[in-house]
C-alpha cells in the first residue's frame, strides 16, 4: 500500500470534502482517503498494483472538484499549505473589495428614492425606470464575474447530484438575478406598451441588489475564514521559520555557505555564537551551551561537547563548533514535529465524520424545502416574487459552511497549541479520546523516574569518611559495567575523586565483585555474598533493609574482615511526577503504575507518589496484555512510556503517551509525543483535549441549530400568524454571521494555557 498527498482546489464547504471522499473512496484499490477542508489537501492510501495517481486525480474531477499531486518533502509541502493560505487570502481579498465596493454602489441607487437619497433627474421616475433598472443589472455583473467560482462549482456539483454550499449560492443569487432580468424585459414591455402599473409593480421587485448582498456577504465571510485559516497555520509557520535557511559546510577543507537543502547526510557543519543548528548531528569539534526550549522546552542551555548530540532549530549561545549532520531533510527532529502537527490537523475525529455526514444530507433537503416553499405559497395565492424570495432566502440560510468548519478549525488550533506547549499530537482522533481517559497507565523507570541509576546514599563504617568510602567504592566498580557500578564511578567523578586502579578483577554474577586495591583485597556485592564471605554485618543489615523499603539497592564494600560501609544506588523519581500524578488524580483519573521492576522498589515510589495501583514483577510481553485487561473492565486506557518494551502497550492504550526522549519505536506507537519529558504534559494534553471537544459541541450546536431554526423563519412559517419574513440579504447576513462566529469561538483555543 502507498500513501499520496494530494491538493485539491474547488473545496468551501464540508459537503465538498464529503463528496470528494466518496468519489475517491468509490475507486478500485483504494483502501483509505481523508480530506482536510482548512488545508485543501487530501492522503489516499491505494494499492499501487492496481492504481495510478492519475486515476485519484481523474476521480476528483469527475466529482467537479480539481486535485494534483503533492511533490517535494514534508518542509516543501507545509511551505506550499502556508503560501496558498496567503494566497487565497489575497485573492479573497480582492473579491471582498470589489464585491462590497460595487454593493456599495448598487444599494445607494436601489434605495436611495426610499431614502430620500439625491440621485440624477434620469434614475428617478417611472419613465426612467428602465434606465434605473438596466444600471443595476449593470452594478451586478462586476460581483457576478469575481464570485462566478460559487456558480462553476455550485451548478458543476448539482448536476452530478452531489450539491454543496455553492449549489445553495448559485441557485439563490442565480434565481434573483434571472427574476431581475425578468422584471427588466417587463418594465421595458410596460414602458413599450403604456402600462405604468406594470411598470410600478416591477420597479419594486428587482432583486438585483439582493443577489449582490448574498455574494458580497459571504464572500465577506469566507474572506474571514481564510484569514482565520492563516492564523490557525500559524504553529506550522512558526516551526517552519525556526530552521535557518543556509549553512556553512566545510568542502574541500573550505567552508562554504550552501541551502539547508543541499546537505547530505555526513557534512560536517561549522556553527557560530547565535546560530541555529540547521540538521540534526553530533558534535565531532569543540563544545558549547545550546538553547534548545523551542524543541524540549528545557530554559536552561544545555552543555554540549564531542560526542553529544544536537537537534535542528536550537540555538547556539555560546562557543563554536563542528558537527557531523547524521539526520537532515525529512529526517530532523524539526521536520517530524511539523509533520506531526500537519497529519494532525489534516485528520478526522470520528465527531467530525459525523458532521461531513450531517452536512452530506443537509443540502439535498435544504434544497427540497425550498421548492416545497416556493411551491406552497404559490398554491396559497401568494405572489411569484414573494414565493421567489422565500425559496431564496431557504437556500441562503441554510449553507453549512460554518458546519464544514465547525470541527477542523478546532482541531487546527488545538494541534497548533498542543505543538507550541511542547505536546505533539499525532492524531484528531487521538485528541478527541484523550478527553474520555479514565485510566493512566504510567511505565516507571523514564518515565516516572529519571531512568539513570543515581547514588543516593553513602554510609560509611568507623574510621572511613564518606569521600573515602566512594572513592573505594568507585575504584573497585570502575572496571564493572553494571549500571549500578556506573552509577557510582558517575558519583566518584562528580565529586572529583581520583581513583586507584584495580587488579586482579573478577565479577560474580547475581552476586558482586572482588578485587585488588594495592595489597589489599576487597569485595563489593549484595547480602548474600557478604554473607558466603562470612563477612560481619553489624548494624548496616538494618541500615540497607530500611534503604530497600525505600526503593533504593544498596551495595556493601567490605575487606576481607569486615563491611566498610553501605552505598545506595536508585532511579531518583522526576521532580514534577508527584505533582503530574496529584494533576491527574484531580481530573479524576486513575493512576496505574506498570512496572518491571521488583515489587519492593514499585511499592516504595507508590508510597511516595501515592499512585493508586502499582503492577510490578511484569515482563515488556505482559504489559499490552494488563492494558487490554484494563480495558476489558470498561476503561478507557492512556498509556505513558518511553521504551521498545513500551511499544506493544502504546499501540494498545486507546491513547499511547510517549516521553519525548523515548526510543524511536515508542514515538512512532504512540498517539501523542511529548517532547518535553514532563509528565505533568498528560494532563494537560488532557485538558486541551477537553478543551477541544467543548469547543467542538459549541461550533456545531451553533453551526446546525442555528441555521435548522433559521430555516422556518425563512420559509415564511411563521408569517401567516406574525408576519414574519426573513429576506435574503438579512439571511445572506445571518448565514455569514454563524461562520465567523464560530471560527472566532474555535480561536478562543488560542488561549489555552496548561495551569502549572
Amino acid at each position: 500500500m502507498k500513501k499520496e498527498k494530494f491538493s485539491v482546489t474547488g473545496m468551501t464547504c464540508s459537503a465538498c470534502s464529503a463528496a470528494v471522499e466518496r468519489a475517491v473512496g468509490q475507486v478500485d484499490g483504494v483502501s483509505s482517503v481523508n480530506v482536510n477542508l482548512l488545508t485543501n489537501s487530501m492522503v489516499v492510501e491505494y494499492d499501487e498494483s492496481l492504481l495510478e495517481p492519475s486515476g485519484i486525480i481523474s476521480a476528483v474531477s469527475d466529482a467537479g472538484y480539481a486535485a494534483a499531486l503533492g511533490s517535494g518533502s514534508e518542509a516543501q509541502a507545509e511551505a506550499r499549505t502556508v503560501s496558498h493560505i496567503d494566497e487565497e487570502i489575497s485573492a479573497m481579498k480582492q473579491r471582498v473589495i470589489v464585491s462590497l465596493a460595487f454593493m456599495a454602489a448598487l444599494m445607494y441607487v436601489a434605495m436611495g428614492p426610499m431614502l430620500g437619497l439625491p440621485l440624477p433627474s434620469f434614475l428617478l421616475g417611472l419613465e426612467n425606470a428602465a434606465t434605473m433598472a438596466l444600471l443595476q443589472f449593470l452594478l451586478t455583473l462586476p460581483v457576478l464575474y469575481v464570485n462566478r467560482q460559487y456558480f462553476q462549482v455550485g451548478f458543476k456539483t448539482l448536476w452530478r447530484k452531489s450539491p454543496n454550499m455553492d449549489s445553495l449560492i448559485a441557485i439563490g443569487s442565480g434565481a434573483a438575478v434571472v427574476y431581475g432580468v425578468f422584471a427588466l424585459f417587463r418594465i421595458t414591455y410596460g414602458l413599450g406598451h403604456d402600462q405604468l402599473d406594470l411598470v410600478a409593480r416591477y420597479s419594486h421587485d428587482l432583486y438585483f441588489e439582493s443577489a449582490t448582498m448574498i455574494l458580497a456577504l459571504i464572500t465577506l465571510g469566507k474572506f474571514l475564514e481564510a484569514r482565520s485559516k492563516g492564523r490557525t497555520s500559524d504553529a506550522i509557520a512558526r516551526l517552519m521559520d525556526l530552521a535557518p535557511k543556509t549553512a556553512t559546510v566545510l568542502r574541500n577543507n573550505q567552508e562554504v555557505e550552501i541551502p539547508v537543502a543541499e546537505l547530505v547526510e555526513g557534512d560536517i557543519i561549522v556553527i557560530r555564537p547565535g546560530q541555529s543548528i540547521p540538521v540534526d548531528g553530533v558534535i565531532v569539534e569543540g563544545s558549547s551551551a545550546i538553547d534548545e526550549s523551542a524543541i524540549t522546552g528545557e530554559s536552561i542551555p544545555v552543555a554540549k561537547a564531542v560526542g553529544d548530540e544536537v537537534i535542528s532549530a536550537t540555538i547556539n549561545k555560546a562557543g563554536s563548533f563542528r558537527f557531523r549532520a547524521t539526520r537532515i531533510g525529512d529526517d530532523t527532529t524539526l521536520a517530524q514535529i511539523i509533520r506531526l502537527v500537519e497529519e494532525a490537523g489534516a485528520s478526522k475525529a470520528p465527531i467530525a465524520k459525523l458532521a461531513d455526514r450531517i452536512s452530506g444530507i443537509f443540502v439535498p433537503v435544504v434544497i427540497a424545502i425550498a421548492l416545497a416553499a416556493f411551491g406552497i405559497w404559490l398554491l396559497l395565492g401568494h405572489p411569484f416574487e414573494f414565493a421567489l424570495t422565500t425559496a431564496v432566502a431557504v437556500l441562503v440560510i441554510s449553507c453549512p459552511c460554518a458546519l464544514g468548519l465547525a470541527t477542523p478549525v478546532a482541531i487546527m488550533v488545538g494541534t497548533g497549541q498542543g505543538a507550541l506547549h511542547g505536546i505533539l499530537i499525532k492524531s484528531a482522533e487521538a485528541l478527541e479520546t484523550a478527553h474520555s481517559v479514565d485510566t493512566v497507565v504510567l511505565d516507571k523507570t523514564g518515565t516516572v523516574t529519571e531512568g539513570k541509576p543515581q547514588v543516593t546514599d553513602v554510609l560509611p563504617g568507623p574510621g572511613l569518611t564518606a569521600e573515602e568510602l566512594l572513592q573505594i567504592g568507585a575504584s573497585l566498580e570502575k572496571p564493572s559495567e553494571h549500571p549500578l557500578a556506573e552509577a557510582i564511578v558517575a558519583r566518584a567523578a562528580q565529586d572529583g575523586l581520583k581513583l586507584t586502579e584495580a587488579a586482579e578483577f573478577l565479577a560474580v554474577p547475581g552476586k558482586g565483585i572482588q578485587a585488588r586495591l594495592g595489597q589489599q583485597a576487597y569485595l563489593a556485592g549484595n547480602l548474600a555474598f557478604m554473607r558466603e564471605h562470612q563477612i560481619k554485618l553489624g548494624e548496616f543489615e538494618a541500615h540497607a533493609d530500611d534503604l530497600a523499603e525505600q526503593g533504593k539497592t544498596p551495595m556493601y564494600f567490605a575487606d576481607t574482615q569486615q563491611v566498610l560501609g553501605v552505598i545506595a544506588v536508585a532511579d531518583l523519581v522526576k521532580p514534577t511526577s508527584k505533582k503530574a500524578i496529584a494533576e491527574l488524580k484531580h481530573l479524576g483519573v486513575d493512576v496505574v503504575m506498570l512496572t518491571g521492576d521488583n515489587r519492593r522498589t514499585a511499592e516504595a515510589i507508590r508510597r511516595e507518589l501515592e499512585i493508586g495501583t502499582v503492577i510490578a514483577e511484569v515482563l515488556p510481553e505482559e504489559k499490552e496484555q494488563e492494558i487490554r485487561s484494563l480495558q476489558e473492565q470498561g476503561k478507557t486506557v492512556a498509556m505513558v512510556g518511553d521504551g521498545i518494551n513500551d511499544a506493544p502497550a502504546l499501540a494498545r492504550a486507546d491513547v499511547g503517551i510517549a516521553i519525548g526522549a523515548g526510543t524511536d519505536v515508542a514515538l512512532e506507537s504512540a498517539d501523542i509525543v511529548l517532547v518535553k519529558n514532563d509528565l505533568r504534559d498528560v494532563a494537560t494534553a488532557i485538558k486541551l483535549s477537553k478543551a477541544t471537544l467543548r469547543n467542538i459541541k459549541q461550533n456545531l450546536f451553533w453551526a446546525f441549530f442555528y441555521n435548522s431554526l433559521g430555516i422556518p423563519l425563512a420559509a415564511g412559517l411563521f408569517f401567516p400568524l406574525l408576519g414574519w419574513r426573513l429576506s435574503p440579504m438579512y439571511a445572506a447576513a445571518a448565514m455569514s454571521l454563524s461562520s465567523i462566529f464560530v471560527v472566532s469561538n474555535a480561536l478562543r483555543l488560542r488561549r489555552f494555557t496548561p495551569n502549572r
